[in-house]
C-alpha cells in the first residue's frame, strides 16, 4: 500500500486496507501453512476493488492440529481508530469440505437481528466472509475451521460507534472494497461537487447515492441518468444539484440514513445526529399508534429492527411516510416547491419501501 495513494484536497494522502483485508489475508497464510507446511512471511490477496494487496504476515504460529498468524491493519492516512489493530485468523482442517468462519475474542456479537447477522452471530461482514473464502478456496479444497479474533478488540470497540448498531463486545470486520481510501471531510465533499459536476456534462437526471449499498441496490432498478456516490452529506449535494440545474434528482439510501432525513437530519454520519428510533417513534405518533408499541420501538438499537416490529404491528407503510416526509423536508431545504426530487428508501431485509 505505500505506492497507492490518492490526492484530495492538494495533499497526497496514502490509501490503507481494512479490517476485511487484514481477515482474509490472515486466514490465507494459516491455510497455507496448514497445506504446506510452512506460514509465508508474506500473503497476496484479491481485493473487491481489484486491488492487489501483498500483506505482511506476522505473529506465525503453526502446530499439529492448527495456524495461526496476523495481519496488522494499516488504515494509511485515515483518521481510524482501527489503526496498528491486530487482525489474527487460527484455521483447522475439517472432516468435510466446508469453510465455516467464526469469530473470537475482540470480534463483536450482534445483538438485534438486522443488516449484520443474526443475534448472536459474531460481526463479520458477509463481503469479508466472502474474501475469506475465496482466498482459501486458493489454497485447497478441502474444509477448514476459520476463527478470526483480536486481543485489542474489546477496549478499540469502546471508540467506535459498534453499540449504537447493535454490536457489542468487540469489533465488526468489515470493507466493502477491501482498501480504506483516506478523505477529509472538506475534501469529500469537494469530490462529490465534482463528481455532480461531471454528471451534469453527460444528463440532467441524476441519482444520489449514500453509499456503496444504495449504488448496488439500483443496478437493477431502471434510470435514465447518472449516479454520484454522496455518503452522508445530503443537504449539501441536493443543495448543489439544484444549483447546478438538474431536471430531476434521485435520492437513494438505506432506512437507516434516510429516516434521519425524513425528521430534518441532512448529515445523517451517527457522530452528527442519531435519531434513527427518534424517526420511528414521530412517524408512528402521527399514525396514532399506540404508547406500548412506541415503548418497543424505543427499545431497539437498529433501524431494521425498528421497522421489523412496525411492519409486524400492521404499520408497513411507515416507510412511504417516511419517504413522504423526505421529499417534504428536502423542498423546504432549498426553499423551493417545485424542485423535481424523489427518494427511494430501502430495507436490507424488505428490499424497497
Amino acid at each position: 500500500m505505500k505506492d497507492l495513494y490518492v490526492i484530495k484536497d492538494g495533499k497526497k494522502l496514502r490509501c490503507g486496507y481494512t479490517t476485511g483485508s487484514c481477515a482474509a489475508g490472515a486466514a490465507k497464510a494459516a491455510a497455507i501453512g496448514i497445506i504446506y507446511g510452512k506460514i509465508p512471511d508474506y500473503v497476496q490477496i484479491d481485493t473487491p476493488s481489484g486491488i492487489v494487496l501483498n500483506l505482511k504476515v506476522d505473529d506465525k504460529c503453526l502446530e499439529e492440529n492448527y495456524a495461526s498468524c496476523c495481519i496488522v491493519k494499516d488504515a494509511g492516512d485515515d483518521p481510524d481508530v482501527t489503526d496498528g489493530i491486530k487482525i489474527y485468523a487460527k484455521v483447522s482442517k475439517r472432516d468435510d469440505k466446508d469453510i465455516v468462519i467464526d469469530g473470537g475474542e475482540g470480534i463483536g456479537v450482534i445483538t438485534r437481528d438486522g443488516f449484520w447477522g443474526k443475534t448472536g452471530d459474531k460481526a463479520i461482514n458477509k463481503v469479508p466472509r466472502k474474501m475469506i473464502e475465496n482466498e482459501i478456496r486458493k489454497i485447497s479444497s478441502i474444509g477448514f475451521d476459520v476463527l478470526i479474533y483480536t486481543p485489542e478488540g474489546s477496549e478499540i470497540a469502546k471508540k467506535t460507534f459498534n453499540s449504537n448498531i447493535g454490536i457489542e463486545g468487540g469489533i465488526s470486520i468489515i470493507g466493502t472494497t477491501g482498501i480504506v481510501e483516506p478523505m477529509s471531510e472538506e475534501a469529500l465533499l469537494k469530490s462529490i461537487y465534482i463528481d455532480i459536476d461531471l454528471a451534469f456534462e453527460k444528463s440532467r437526471n441524476i441519482c444520489l447515492c449514500l453509499g456503496n449499498y444504495a449504488l448496488d441496490f439500483m443496478k437493477d432498478i431502471p434510470f435514465d441518468g447518472e449516479k454520484v456516490k454522496i455518503s452522508n452529506f445530503i443537504g449539501d449535494s441536493i443543495s448543489y444539484c439544484r444549483y447546478k440545474g438538474f431536471n430531476k434528482v434521485l435520492l437513494v439510501g438505506n432506512i437507516g440514513k434516510l429516516c434521519k432525513l425524513s425528521i430534518g437530519v441532512f448529515n445523517t454520519h451517527s457522530r452528527i445526529c442519531d435519531g434513527r428510533i427518534e424517526a420511528f417513534i414521530y412517524h408512528l405518533a402521527l399514525l396514532n399508534a399506540p404508547f406500548s408499541l412506541l415503548n418497543k420501538i424505543n427499545g431497539c438499537k437498529t433501524s431494521e429492527e425498528a421497522l421489523k416490529i412496525c411492519i409486524e404491528e400492521g404499520y408497513k407503510d411507515i416507510g412511504k411516510q417516511m419517504k413522504e416526509s423526505c421529499i417534504k423536508r428536502i423542498k423546504s431545504y432549498v426553499k423551493d416547491e417545485d424542485f423535481n426530487i424523489d427518494v427511494i428508501i430501502y430495507s436490507m431485509e424488505f428490499g424497497m419501501l
